[in-house]
């Protein structure tokens, strides 16, 4: 069935209720393990359509924020689900209690009971109003991205439509692209200060309602991670600086002489070559006709998978007004089908959502047998090495897309896969900063951030751009707002992608071995374990980095760049 033909109903929060209530009277009279698996199954099916009505409704909204129905549905499922979450913590405070626990988790796995008890620990129902608040500050920023009208050469244009305009060859069209494109921020500081000012003040408050110190501790909760906290974080940023940023910096460096420039600018990162950067050599249409026959090629499990996507336009990929702005893959699970959303803009970027949020989409594909909601997709940074990954297993067939542009997509990929993480732990470090310090002034974050940036992006120039210089940059950074603590699962992400890029040049057959492995095993273990049942190094460890970033190092040192 084609996406298009996938039903809606608004999610029915009474009968859910009520099958709930139903389910966990039986489960707690139970006599055995068998009769609460019965129990626990039947509450999946509810939770399976509920969800899979959401994913629809979120889906169908983002692809045209001005649709008055989604909109209202959106809004709807805004204000429902901190209750229906109150519900998912009644059956995780009961999946916790059973005197039947050691052989439910023989039958469901000891992940599910890790996910429950940081779940429980992470809701109370005093925090419901708190947390529809929450969700409709976050819908706001969205909202605020998407409304973009950017006059730019004649036109209006969407942010995501700019960023063209941000990687032309021409300097000046960079320059003026960058400022038309941080000017509608600047435009709208105060918004953007607010609304990010209500959103730390609420999660403070839900974080001492809830017990906590501050909104940190509980940040980590929510973002499921079992296995580490802040220590090991924190850790693997020192990391990155003493081992990574040196590297960025020289990398940095090669751009500017390749580009020509005394000075490399803010708005000169995005331009990797001065001949331009590598664009796909087709329209939308054709990029994709080249991915149905690259994972035809690439495996017979990837050949399924994207054929099925395709088939039922499991895809929306095209930049178009009214959009939500970014990229993501959904699931439903109902239908078992992955959904995968992007804006194309004619850049590289259009290829690399076709493996970026394509490996996403794999992933819940390979593990959409496993019955348990919880492990439809692994917690976020396990989730990213699936996509990460599939970047790197896709190089053989870049050529298809870049044609003699190919060797300069390569240099580009692999070095912008370094220079990212820098930036990710910025964003890190500065989440840190303002969850530790929830009544600093918008004023005195802007001064952390633009401090940190300079820690791990010394290169960074905004001359002659004071709204920049100021330190303001993150607010183009939609997780800071919507998703608190999110943006370094990347960064470890690609820790473990860069290590799949060694080991696919080393030994493919094994590296995709281990891949496919770790797809199958969607989200049924922690970050942690995960990592270690891919045959990959814990990127928390000590030395990971290092080991990671030489062979990248050693590969762009035998470049010569400057002839791409």
């Amino acid at each position: 069935m084609k996406f298009s033909e996938y039903l809606y109903e608004r999610p029915n929060m009474d009968e859910a209720k009520s099958i709930f209530a139903d389910q966990l009277a039986k489960f707690e009279a139970a006599t055995s393990a068998e009769e609460q698996n019965t129990v626990i199954a039947e509450i999946n099916k509810v939770r399976s359509k509920f969800e899979s009505l959401g994913a629809i409704a979120q889906i169908r909204h983002t692809i045209d924020t001005r649709d008055g129905f989604y909109e209202k549905e959106q809004a709807f499922l805004d204000e429902q689900m901190p209750h229906y979450e109150k519900l998912i913590s009644d059956f995780y405070k009961a999946l916790i209690g059973s005197k039947f626990r050691s052989e439910l988790e023989a039958q469901w796995g000891e992940q599910l009971f890790n996910l429950a008890e940081m779940q429980i620990k992470s809701f109370d129902e005093k925090i419901i109003g708190d947390l529809q608040n929450e969700n409709k500050l976050a819908t706001e920023y969205q909202k605020l991205m998407a409304a973009a009208k950017i006059p730019f050469q004649g036109e209006e244009r969407t942010l995501a439509q700019m960023v063209p305009f941000m990687k032309d060859k021409d300097r000046e069209v960079r320059k003026a692209a960058s400022l038309a494109y941080f000017g509608y921020f600047e435009e709208n500081e105060a918004k953007f200060d607010d609304l990010y000012d209500q959103l730390v003040k609420i999660r403070h408050e839900i974080a001492l309602k809830l017990g906590y110190d501050n909104f940190v501790p509980l940040g980590y909760m929510r973002m499921m991670r079992s296995d580490y906290g802040a220590p090991e974080v924190a850790n693997y940023r020192k990391q990155v600086l003493e081992s990574l940023v040196p590297l960025s910096q020289e990398l940095r460096q090669r751009q500017q002489k390749r580009l020509g420039l005394d000075e490399l600018q803010y708005f000169d990162e995005q331009l990797v070559f001065t001949s331009g950067n590598p664009v796909p050599k087709g329209e939308p249409d054709w990029i994709v006709d080249q991915g149905r026959q690259m994972y035809k090629e690439m495996s017979p499990e990837t050949h399924e998978f994207f054929s099925f996507m395709y088939d039922n336009e499991l895809l929306d990929l095209v930049a178009k007004e009214g959009k939500a702005p970014g990229g993501y893959c959904s699931y439903i699970s109902t239908e078992k089908a992955p959904f995968i959303f992007s804006n194309f803009n004619g850049t590289s970027g259009d290829v690399d959502v076709l493996t970026h949020e394509a490996g996403h989409a794999f992933q819940g594909y390979s593990s959409r047998e496993l019955t348990v909601p919880e492990y439809a997709f692994p917690t976020y940074e396990a989730c990213e090495i699936h996509s990460m990954s599939m970047e790197f297993f896709a190089w053989p067939w870049m050529e298809n897309f870049f044609k003699e542009d190919t060797d300069k997509y390569k240099f580009e990929h692999l070095s912008e896969a370094l220079l990212f993480i820098p930036y990710g732990v910025t964003v890190d470090e500065f989440q840190h900063f303002v969850y530790e310090n929830p009544n600093a002034t918008p004023d005195e974050r802007k001064v952390k951030w633009r401090e940190i940036e300079k820690k791990y992006l010394p290169h960074r120039d905004y001359t002659d751009v004071p709204f920049l210089e100021k330190g303001t940059f993150w607010y183009k950074q939609m997780h800071i707002f919507g998703m608190p603590f999110y943006y370094i699962d990347y960064t470890l992400a690609q820790v473990c992608a860069l290590q799949f890029w060694v080991k696919s040049r080393e030994d493919k057959e094994t590296a995709w071995a281990d891949y496919l492995r770790l797809c199958q095993a969607g989200g049924s273990q922690s970050f942690v374990n995960l990592v270690d049942y891919a045959n990959l190094q814990n990127p928390f460890v000590d030395g990971t980095i290092k080991s990671v970033v030489e062979p990248v190092k050693q590969w762009l040192d035998k470049v010569d760049d400057t002839k791409l």
